[in-house]
């Protein structure tokens, strides 16, 4: 049995299709847009299209930007010397915040995940090579995910790029700030005693 008008069940089905958006979230939030002003409504229509039809790659990083070169490409004060390897762009913005990276980025676009039947030249790899070759780079932060796609494409990157004479470094893995021991599991108590610097 149907309990809603077609045009309403067509709204909560596509916002269903949203990540983290369950059924009932998606009712709420079609009757918040039913109910809102139609100017409201329009406006994020808008933005939606707008970001369909103006967002792009990053002809250097893979970053998304309006333009040729993203915001920290095109940033003539980033460090030049260094890139760091993130998997996606909502990783850059988690960098970004802590304020201490000042290099550029290469973004992948994924990860290898041989189980999904991705593999190296489904992500982008290729691209970041040239840029390796060609610049100033002297090192490489591979900061793909703790998992084991993301130790696969890290590994598989530090193959690629050891005989290019550029240091790479993993970012560290271990204990977050605030965490108790004996909480952790045995991966990330490993991790943690890896990764342990003199104080």
């Amino acid at each position: 049995m149907e309990y809603y008008a077609q045009p309403i069940s067509k709204l909560i089905g596509r916002l269903t299709k949203l990540p983290g958006v369950g059924p009932k979230t998606a009712q709420r939030l079609a009757f918040y847009i039913m109910e809102a002003p139609k100017q409201e409504a329009e406006e994020l229509a808008l933005a939606i299209n707008e970001v369909k039809d103006k967002i792009r790659y990053c002809s250097v990083c893979n970053n998304l930007t309006e333009n040729e070169l993203c915001n920290i490409c095109s940033n003539s004060e980033r460090n030049t010397s260094t890139i760091c390897i993130v998997e996606s762009p909502k990783d850059i913005i988690a960098m970004e915040k802590t304020g201490e990276y000042k290099g550029l980025y290469h973004v992948l676009h994924g990860s290898i995940s041989p189980m999904e039947g991705i593999g190296p030249e489904d992500i982008k790899i290729k691209e970041l090579l040239p840029r390796i070759k060609d610049g100033d780079v002297e090192e490489v932060i591979l900061a793909t995910d703790p998992n084991v796609e993301g130790e696969a494409t890290a590994m598989y990157i530090a193959r690629l790029l050891n005989p290019l004479g550029v240091t790479t470094s993993r970012i560290a893995h271990g204990l977050p700030v605030g965490g108790d021991l004996e909480y952790a599991d045995e991966v990330t108590l490993s991790k943690a005693l890896e990764g342990r610097k003199e104080v």
